[in-house]
Protein backbone atom coordinates (compact mmCIF):
# COMPACT_ATOMS: atom_id res chain seq x y z
CA UNK A 1 0.00 0.00 0.00
CA UNK A 2 1.45 3.31 -1.57
CA UNK A 3 1.41 6.21 1.65
CA UNK A 4 1.62 9.94 1.01
CA UNK A 5 1.97 12.38 3.67
CA UNK A 6 0.73 16.09 3.56
CA UNK A 7 2.06 18.62 5.65
CA UNK A 8 0.85 21.94 6.80
CA UNK A 9 2.90 24.28 8.57
CA UNK A 10 1.06 27.06 9.83
CA UNK A 11 1.33 29.86 12.13
CA UNK A 12 0.19 28.01 15.00
CA UNK A 13 1.34 24.45 14.42
CA UNK A 14 2.49 21.65 12.15
CA UNK A 15 -0.40 18.97 10.98
CA UNK A 16 0.60 15.80 9.18
CA UNK A 17 -1.88 14.10 6.86
CA UNK A 18 -0.72 10.70 5.74
CA UNK A 19 -3.38 9.37 2.88
CA UNK A 20 -3.26 6.00 0.86
CA UNK A 21 -2.04 6.73 -2.88
CA UNK A 22 -5.13 4.40 -4.45
CA UNK A 23 -7.89 5.83 -2.29
CA UNK A 24 -7.16 8.95 -0.39
CA UNK A 25 -8.16 7.26 2.71
CA UNK A 26 -6.92 9.28 5.61
CA UNK A 27 -4.41 6.55 8.38
CA UNK A 28 -2.57 8.60 10.23
CA UNK A 29 -2.73 12.35 11.45
CA UNK A 30 -0.59 14.07 14.16
CA UNK A 31 -0.07 17.46 14.94
CA UNK A 32 2.61 19.44 16.80
CA UNK A 33 2.26 23.33 18.23
CA UNK A 34 4.38 26.48 17.27
CA UNK A 35 5.65 28.89 19.76
CA UNK A 36 2.67 31.73 20.17
CA UNK A 37 3.44 34.78 18.62
CA UNK A 38 1.39 38.49 18.74
CA UNK A 39 1.25 41.36 16.30
CA UNK A 40 3.18 43.55 15.52
CA UNK A 41 6.47 41.39 16.22
CA UNK A 42 5.26 38.19 14.84
CA UNK A 43 8.60 36.14 15.05
CA UNK A 44 9.42 32.17 15.08
CA UNK A 45 12.54 30.42 15.30
CA UNK A 46 12.52 28.39 11.92
CA UNK A 47 14.16 25.50 13.82
CA UNK A 48 10.49 24.86 16.14
CA UNK A 49 8.82 24.42 13.02
CA UNK A 50 11.18 21.81 11.68
CA UNK A 51 11.12 19.96 15.70
CA UNK A 52 7.10 20.37 15.12
CA UNK A 53 7.54 18.35 11.91
CA UNK A 54 9.23 15.65 13.10
CA UNK A 55 6.88 15.10 16.41
CA UNK A 56 3.98 15.61 14.03
CA UNK A 57 5.33 13.08 11.63
CA UNK A 58 6.05 10.91 14.33
CA UNK A 59 2.94 10.31 15.45
CA UNK A 60 0.72 10.10 12.22
CA UNK A 61 3.40 7.02 11.09
CA UNK A 62 2.48 5.89 14.83
CA UNK A 63 -1.42 5.57 13.70
CA UNK A 64 -1.06 4.09 10.45
CA UNK A 65 1.22 1.68 11.82
CA UNK A 66 3.59 2.31 9.37
CA UNK A 67 7.52 3.24 9.15
CA UNK A 68 7.93 4.68 5.84
CA UNK A 69 6.52 6.95 3.12
CA UNK A 70 6.32 6.72 -0.75
CA UNK A 71 5.78 11.02 -1.10
CA UNK A 72 5.38 14.15 0.68
CA UNK A 73 4.58 17.84 -0.25
CA UNK A 74 4.94 20.96 2.48
CA UNK A 75 2.06 23.62 2.33
CA UNK A 76 2.97 26.52 4.75
CA UNK A 77 2.35 29.88 5.74
CA UNK A 78 2.94 31.98 3.12
CA UNK A 79 5.27 35.08 2.99
CA UNK A 80 7.26 35.12 5.83
CA UNK A 81 11.00 35.47 5.61
CA UNK A 82 13.87 32.89 6.01
CA UNK A 83 17.24 34.54 6.13
CA UNK A 84 20.11 31.92 6.47
CA UNK A 85 23.63 32.47 5.83
CA UNK A 86 26.25 30.16 4.50
CA UNK A 87 26.00 27.54 6.62
CA UNK A 88 21.71 27.49 6.52
CA UNK A 89 21.37 29.19 9.85
CA UNK A 90 19.06 31.86 10.14
CA UNK A 91 20.53 35.81 10.79
CA UNK A 92 17.35 36.32 12.31
CA UNK A 93 14.63 34.94 13.50
CA UNK A 94 11.39 33.83 10.81
CA UNK A 95 9.43 36.79 10.24
CA UNK A 96 5.60 36.10 9.67
CA UNK A 97 3.27 36.66 7.03
CA UNK A 98 1.62 38.89 9.89
CA UNK A 99 4.50 40.36 11.57
CA UNK A 100 3.57 44.52 10.93
CA UNK A 101 7.32 45.91 11.33
CA UNK A 102 7.93 46.29 7.80
CA UNK A 103 4.67 48.61 7.60
CA UNK A 104 6.69 51.97 6.23
CA UNK A 105 9.42 49.91 3.96
CA UNK A 106 6.28 48.80 2.05
CA UNK A 107 4.90 52.44 1.67
CA UNK A 108 9.00 53.30 0.89
CA UNK A 109 8.72 50.66 -1.87
CA UNK A 110 5.67 51.05 -3.25
CA UNK A 111 6.65 55.18 -3.87
CA UNK A 112 10.58 53.88 -5.08
CA UNK A 113 8.80 52.20 -8.10
CA UNK A 114 6.58 54.94 -8.89
CA UNK A 115 3.00 53.94 -7.14
CA UNK A 116 0.78 50.96 -6.68
CA UNK A 117 -0.10 50.34 -10.68
CA UNK A 118 3.45 49.73 -11.18
CA UNK A 119 3.63 47.28 -8.50
CA UNK A 120 0.55 45.58 -9.85
CA UNK A 121 1.96 45.54 -13.23
CA UNK A 122 5.09 44.13 -12.53
CA UNK A 123 3.96 41.14 -9.66
CA UNK A 124 0.49 41.13 -10.13
CA UNK A 125 0.36 42.42 -6.49
CA UNK A 126 0.80 45.76 -4.02
CA UNK A 127 3.63 45.09 -1.52
CA UNK A 128 1.65 45.29 1.92
CA UNK A 129 3.69 44.59 5.61
CA UNK A 130 2.96 40.81 4.79
CA UNK A 131 4.64 40.31 1.46
CA UNK A 132 8.76 38.89 1.95
CA UNK A 133 10.23 42.13 -0.27
CA UNK A 134 9.10 44.12 2.20
CA UNK A 135 10.44 41.89 5.21
CA UNK A 136 13.95 41.75 3.21
CA UNK A 137 14.19 45.56 3.29
CA UNK A 138 12.82 45.87 7.29
CA UNK A 139 16.08 43.81 7.53
CA UNK A 140 18.45 45.59 5.66
CA UNK A 141 17.57 48.78 7.48
CA UNK A 142 17.03 47.46 11.03
CA UNK A 143 20.09 44.61 11.19
CA UNK A 144 22.64 45.60 8.88
CA UNK A 145 24.91 43.24 10.25
CA UNK A 146 22.63 40.71 10.05
CA UNK A 147 21.77 41.71 6.31
CA UNK A 148 25.87 41.59 5.50
CA UNK A 149 25.74 37.26 6.33
CA UNK A 150 22.76 36.62 4.64
CA UNK A 151 23.75 34.01 2.01
CA UNK A 152 19.90 32.82 1.06
CA UNK A 153 16.27 33.77 1.17
CA UNK A 154 13.43 31.44 1.48
CA UNK A 155 9.78 31.23 2.33
CA UNK A 156 8.73 28.60 5.13
CA UNK A 157 7.72 26.01 2.91
CA UNK A 158 11.10 26.37 1.47
CA UNK A 159 12.75 26.02 4.73
CA UNK A 160 11.29 22.65 5.38
CA UNK A 161 11.77 21.54 1.92
CA UNK A 162 15.69 22.19 2.41
CA UNK A 163 15.29 20.51 5.56
CA UNK A 164 13.90 17.37 4.01
CA UNK A 165 16.05 17.40 0.78
CA UNK A 166 19.32 19.77 1.39
CA UNK A 167 17.73 21.92 -1.81
CA UNK A 168 16.94 25.31 -2.25
CA UNK A 169 13.51 25.16 -4.02
CA UNK A 170 10.38 26.86 -4.19
CA UNK A 171 6.90 26.53 -6.54
CA UNK A 172 5.60 29.55 -8.86
CA UNK A 173 2.39 29.44 -6.31
CA UNK A 174 4.36 30.66 -3.21
CA UNK A 175 7.08 32.62 -4.72
CA UNK A 176 4.06 34.93 -6.45
CA UNK A 177 3.46 35.54 -3.04
CA UNK A 178 7.37 37.60 -2.16
CA UNK A 179 6.65 40.77 -3.93
CA UNK A 180 9.79 39.45 -6.11
CA UNK A 181 8.34 36.94 -8.73
CA UNK A 182 5.79 37.67 -11.24
CA UNK A 183 2.88 35.36 -12.26
CA UNK A 184 2.33 36.86 -15.78
CA UNK A 185 6.46 36.87 -16.62
CA UNK A 186 6.85 33.30 -14.72
CA UNK A 187 10.26 34.76 -13.56
CA UNK A 188 11.60 36.77 -10.70
CA UNK A 189 12.13 40.49 -10.52
CA UNK A 190 15.67 40.91 -9.52
CA UNK A 191 15.34 44.83 -10.81
CA UNK A 192 13.03 44.97 -7.52
CA UNK A 193 15.47 43.42 -4.98
CA UNK A 194 17.45 45.77 -6.18
CA UNK A 195 15.66 48.47 -4.79
CA UNK A 196 16.86 46.99 -1.10
CA UNK A 197 20.20 46.10 -1.88
CA UNK A 198 21.66 46.71 -5.60
CA UNK A 199 24.94 45.11 -5.21
CA UNK A 200 23.83 41.61 -4.01
CA UNK A 201 23.81 38.94 -6.39
CA UNK A 202 20.24 37.75 -6.15
CA UNK A 203 20.25 35.07 -8.47
CA UNK A 204 22.28 33.06 -6.32
CA UNK A 205 20.35 34.26 -2.73
CA UNK A 206 16.95 32.99 -3.77
CA UNK A 207 15.66 29.45 -4.52
CA UNK A 208 15.11 27.91 -7.95
CA UNK A 209 11.30 28.21 -8.85
CA UNK A 210 10.10 23.98 -9.59
CA UNK A 211 7.05 23.19 -11.76
CA UNK A 212 3.98 21.99 -10.70
CA UNK A 213 4.96 18.00 -10.86
CA UNK A 214 8.68 18.48 -11.00
CA UNK A 215 10.19 16.88 -7.53
CA UNK A 216 12.91 18.64 -5.07
CA UNK A 217 14.57 15.74 -4.29
CA UNK A 218 14.14 13.01 -1.72
CA UNK A 219 13.66 12.41 2.44
CA UNK A 220 14.09 8.66 3.66
CA UNK A 221 13.33 7.49 0.10
CA UNK A 222 9.78 9.45 -0.52
CA UNK A 223 9.95 11.85 -3.18
CA UNK A 224 9.69 15.44 -2.04
CA UNK A 225 7.37 17.44 -4.01
CA UNK A 226 8.24 21.28 -4.55
CA UNK A 227 5.42 22.19 -1.68
CA UNK A 228 3.44 25.76 -1.93
CA UNK A 229 1.64 28.12 0.24
CA UNK A 230 -0.98 27.42 2.57
CA UNK A 231 -3.55 28.93 0.42
CA UNK A 232 -2.38 27.25 -2.83
CA UNK A 233 -2.09 23.92 -1.02
CA UNK A 234 -5.92 24.83 0.58
CA UNK A 235 -6.87 25.26 -3.30
CA UNK A 236 -5.95 22.00 -3.94
CA UNK A 237 -7.16 20.03 -0.85
CA UNK A 238 -11.01 21.16 -1.44
CA UNK A 239 -10.97 20.53 -5.19
CA UNK A 240 -11.67 24.19 -5.89
CA UNK A 241 -13.31 24.48 -9.05
CA UNK A 242 -13.25 27.96 -11.52
CA UNK A 243 -15.65 29.88 -11.02
CA UNK A 244 -15.91 28.79 -7.65
CA UNK A 245 -15.04 30.67 -4.55
CA UNK A 246 -13.46 29.43 -0.88
CA UNK A 247 -13.65 31.53 1.86
CA UNK A 248 -10.74 30.33 4.20
CA UNK A 249 -11.50 31.15 8.17
CA UNK A 250 -8.67 30.67 10.07
CA UNK A 251 -6.09 32.77 12.12
CA UNK A 252 -6.31 35.18 8.85
CA UNK A 253 -8.87 35.38 6.55
CA UNK A 254 -8.85 34.58 2.93
CA UNK A 255 -11.30 34.84 0.01
CA UNK A 256 -9.51 33.33 -3.40
CA UNK A 257 -10.46 31.85 -6.59
CA UNK A 258 -8.17 29.72 -9.47
CA UNK A 259 -8.41 31.45 -12.51
CA UNK A 260 -6.85 30.71 -16.04
CA UNK A 261 -5.58 34.10 -16.44
CA UNK A 262 -3.67 36.45 -13.74
CA UNK A 263 -4.81 39.43 -12.65
CA UNK A 264 -3.69 42.63 -11.50
CA UNK A 265 -5.56 45.26 -8.91
CA UNK A 266 -4.13 48.39 -8.34
CA UNK A 267 -5.86 49.13 -5.30
CA UNK A 268 -4.07 45.94 -3.72
CA UNK A 269 -7.54 44.55 -2.57
CA UNK A 270 -6.68 41.48 -4.35
CA UNK A 271 -3.24 39.52 -4.66
CA UNK A 272 -2.80 38.21 -8.44
CA UNK A 273 -0.96 35.09 -6.91
CA UNK A 274 -0.64 31.44 -9.06
CA UNK A 275 -1.13 29.06 -7.73
CA UNK A 276 0.34 25.31 -7.43
CA UNK A 277 -0.84 23.59 -11.10
CA UNK A 278 0.00 26.41 -13.36
CA UNK A 279 -3.21 28.07 -13.45
CA UNK A 280 -3.37 31.86 -11.13
CA UNK A 281 -4.96 32.37 -7.88
CA UNK A 282 -6.39 36.15 -7.25
CA UNK A 283 -6.73 35.82 -3.28
CA UNK A 284 -7.68 39.06 -0.90
CA UNK A 285 -6.54 38.27 2.58
CA UNK A 286 -7.66 39.82 6.18
CA UNK A 287 -5.61 39.43 9.22
CA UNK A 288 -7.99 39.32 11.61
CA UNK A 289 -10.95 36.45 11.47
CA UNK A 290 -10.73 33.69 13.97
CA UNK A 291 -8.97 35.33 16.41
CA UNK A 292 -11.98 37.41 16.84
CA UNK A 293 -13.91 35.45 17.74
CA UNK A 294 -11.84 33.92 19.99
CA UNK A 295 -11.28 36.87 21.54
CA UNK A 296 -14.52 37.98 22.27
CA UNK A 297 -15.85 34.33 22.89
CA UNK A 298 -12.78 34.38 25.88
CA UNK A 299 -14.54 37.65 27.09
CA UNK A 300 -17.82 36.30 27.36
CA UNK A 301 -16.78 33.29 28.96
CA UNK A 302 -18.01 30.47 27.43
CA UNK A 303 -17.47 27.81 24.86
CA UNK A 304 -17.32 27.34 21.30
CA UNK A 305 -21.06 25.84 21.51
CA UNK A 306 -22.70 28.73 24.07
CA UNK A 307 -21.02 31.25 21.72
CA UNK A 308 -22.99 29.94 18.68
CA UNK A 309 -26.25 29.96 20.40
CA UNK A 310 -25.40 33.14 21.60
CA UNK A 311 -24.67 34.53 18.52
CA UNK A 312 -28.15 32.82 16.69
CA UNK A 313 -30.03 34.02 19.30
CA UNK A 314 -29.67 37.63 18.29
CA UNK A 315 -31.63 39.92 16.30
CA UNK A 316 -29.52 42.07 13.30
CA UNK A 317 -29.45 44.90 14.18
CA UNK A 318 -27.19 45.41 17.33
CA UNK A 319 -24.09 46.90 17.40
CA UNK A 320 -21.48 46.73 14.72
CA UNK A 321 -17.88 45.58 15.69
CA UNK A 322 -14.82 46.49 13.46
CA UNK A 323 -12.51 43.76 13.28
CA UNK A 324 -9.61 45.02 13.25
CA UNK A 325 -8.16 44.11 16.11
CA UNK A 326 -4.23 43.66 15.77
CA UNK A 327 -3.96 45.96 12.37
CA UNK A 328 -5.44 45.05 9.42
CA UNK A 329 -4.17 43.78 5.92
CA UNK A 330 -6.92 44.18 3.64
CA UNK A 331 -7.94 47.76 4.14
CA UNK A 332 -3.83 47.91 4.75
CA UNK A 333 -3.96 49.59 8.18
CA UNK A 334 -0.74 47.99 9.85
CA UNK A 335 -1.79 50.49 12.91
CA UNK A 336 -5.40 49.82 13.54
CA UNK A 337 -7.26 48.25 16.51
CA UNK A 338 -11.15 46.83 16.77
CA UNK A 339 -13.60 49.23 17.22
CA UNK A 340 -17.26 48.76 18.48
CA UNK A 341 -19.76 50.77 17.42
CA UNK A 342 -23.60 51.48 18.13
CA UNK A 343 -23.18 50.17 21.99
CA UNK A 344 -26.07 51.00 24.40
CA UNK A 345 -26.48 50.34 28.30
CA UNK A 346 -29.07 47.53 27.47
CA UNK A 347 -26.65 45.75 25.33
CA UNK A 348 -26.68 41.70 25.76
CA UNK A 349 -23.95 39.15 25.05
CA UNK A 350 -26.14 37.85 22.37
CA UNK A 351 -25.80 41.24 20.54
CA UNK A 352 -21.65 41.00 21.40
CA UNK A 353 -21.44 37.19 19.82
CA UNK A 354 -23.58 38.59 17.04
CA UNK A 355 -21.58 41.46 16.37
CA UNK A 356 -17.69 39.42 17.05
CA UNK A 357 -19.46 37.24 14.27
CA UNK A 358 -20.87 40.19 11.58
CA UNK A 359 -17.97 41.77 11.78
CA UNK A 360 -15.64 38.78 10.62
CA UNK A 361 -17.81 37.92 7.84
CA UNK A 362 -18.39 41.24 6.64
CA UNK A 363 -14.61 42.00 6.37
CA UNK A 364 -15.01 38.58 4.54
CA UNK A 365 -17.27 39.12 2.20
CA UNK A 366 -15.83 42.54 1.47
CA UNK A 367 -12.84 40.24 0.24
CA UNK A 368 -15.44 38.41 -2.01
CA UNK A 369 -16.76 41.56 -3.87
CA UNK A 370 -13.03 42.54 -4.47
CA UNK A 371 -12.37 39.03 -6.07
CA UNK A 372 -15.84 39.40 -8.42
CA UNK A 373 -14.63 42.03 -9.62
CA UNK A 374 -11.30 40.49 -11.47
CA UNK A 375 -12.20 36.89 -12.49
CA UNK A 376 -15.82 35.43 -12.90
CA UNK A 377 -17.67 34.07 -10.04
CA UNK A 378 -21.14 31.79 -10.45
CA UNK A 379 -20.49 28.84 -8.28
CA UNK A 380 -19.79 27.92 -4.80
CA UNK A 381 -18.59 29.60 -2.13
CA UNK A 382 -16.98 26.83 -0.13
CA UNK A 383 -15.85 27.92 3.75
CA UNK A 384 -12.94 25.71 5.30
CA UNK A 385 -10.81 26.58 8.51
CA UNK A 386 -11.40 26.33 12.13
CA UNK A 387 -13.65 28.97 12.57
CA UNK A 388 -15.52 27.39 9.96
CA UNK A 389 -16.81 24.56 12.01
CA UNK A 390 -18.74 27.42 13.87
CA UNK A 391 -22.50 27.32 13.14
CA UNK A 392 -22.77 30.63 13.70
CA UNK A 393 -19.72 31.71 11.15
CA UNK A 394 -21.59 29.34 8.86
CA UNK A 395 -25.25 30.68 8.48
CA UNK A 396 -23.86 34.19 9.17
CA UNK A 397 -21.13 34.09 5.91
CA UNK A 398 -23.80 31.82 3.72
CA UNK A 399 -26.67 35.02 5.09
CA UNK A 400 -24.67 37.77 3.35
CA UNK A 401 -22.97 35.49 0.64
CA UNK A 402 -26.41 35.78 -1.83
CA UNK A 403 -24.93 32.16 -3.47
CA UNK A 404 -24.47 28.48 -2.44
CA UNK A 405 -22.87 27.99 0.05
CA UNK A 406 -20.88 25.21 1.37
CA UNK A 407 -19.20 23.93 4.17
CA UNK A 408 -16.33 21.78 2.44
CA UNK A 409 -15.52 18.09 3.71
CA UNK A 410 -11.56 18.57 3.55
CA UNK A 411 -11.08 18.85 7.57
CA UNK A 412 -7.86 19.63 7.07
CA UNK A 413 -7.18 21.52 3.65
CA UNK A 414 -3.88 22.88 3.65
CA UNK A 415 -2.46 18.65 4.60
CA UNK A 416 -4.74 17.13 2.08
CA UNK A 417 -3.79 19.59 -0.86
CA UNK A 418 -0.28 19.03 -0.07
CA UNK A 419 -1.13 15.32 0.13
CA UNK A 420 -2.57 16.04 -3.77
CA UNK A 421 0.73 17.47 -4.70
CA UNK A 422 2.75 14.62 -3.36
CA UNK A 423 0.43 12.23 -5.08
CA UNK A 424 0.24 14.11 -8.27
CA UNK A 425 4.56 14.14 -8.31
CA UNK A 426 4.59 10.17 -7.47
CA UNK A 427 2.57 9.29 -10.52
CA UNK A 428 3.13 12.23 -12.58
CA UNK A 429 -0.18 12.97 -13.55
CA UNK A 430 -2.40 16.08 -13.50
CA UNK A 431 -3.81 17.31 -10.01
CA UNK A 432 -7.39 17.07 -11.02
CA UNK A 433 -6.67 13.18 -11.69
CA UNK A 434 -6.20 12.94 -8.03
CA UNK A 435 -8.68 15.20 -6.97
CA UNK A 436 -11.04 13.08 -8.90
CA UNK A 437 -9.39 9.57 -7.44
CA UNK A 438 -10.36 11.15 -3.38
CA UNK A 439 -13.67 12.38 -3.92
CA UNK A 440 -12.29 16.01 -3.48
CA UNK A 441 -14.76 18.97 -4.13
CA UNK A 442 -17.91 17.44 -1.46
CA UNK A 443 -19.56 19.55 0.87
CA UNK A 444 -22.84 20.05 2.97
CA UNK A 445 -24.47 23.70 2.21
CA UNK A 446 -25.69 25.72 4.51
CA UNK A 447 -29.07 27.68 5.36
CA UNK A 448 -28.34 31.44 6.08
CA UNK A 449 -29.93 33.32 8.63
CA UNK A 450 -31.58 36.92 8.12
CA UNK A 451 -28.57 39.74 8.52
CA UNK A 452 -30.44 42.40 7.95
CA UNK A 453 -28.64 46.07 6.86
CA UNK A 454 -25.46 44.86 8.90
CA UNK A 455 -23.54 45.34 5.62
CA UNK A 456 -24.27 48.53 5.20
CA UNK A 457 -23.58 50.04 8.61
CA UNK A 458 -20.53 48.00 8.78
CA UNK A 459 -19.41 50.04 5.67
CA UNK A 460 -20.37 52.96 7.30
CA UNK A 461 -18.17 52.62 9.96
CA UNK A 462 -15.10 51.09 8.16
CA UNK A 463 -15.33 54.17 5.39
CA UNK A 464 -15.47 56.75 8.53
Amino acid sequence: MAIVAGVDSSTQSSKVELRELETGRVVGTGSASHPVVTPPVSEQDPEAWWAAFEEAMAAALAEAGVDSIDAISVGAQQHGMVALDAGSVPVHPGKLWNDTESADDANRLVAELGGAEAWADAVGSVPVAAFTITKLAWLARSHPDAWARVARVLLPHDYLTHRLTGRFATDRGDASGTGYWSPSQGAYRFDLLELIDAERDWSQTVPDVLGPLDAAGDWNGAVVGAGTGDNMAAAMGVGLRPGDATISIGTSGTVYAVSPTPTADPSGAVAGFADATGRYLPLVCTSNAAKVVDAVRSLLGVDHAEFDRLALAAEPGGPVLLPYFDGERTPNRPDSTGELHGIRTDVTREQFARAAVDGVACGLLDGFDALRQHCELGGRVLLVGGAARSDAVQRVIAGMTGTETVLADADEAVATGAAVQAAAVLEQVDHSVIQERWGLGAGTSIDGVDCGDVRERYAAVRDR
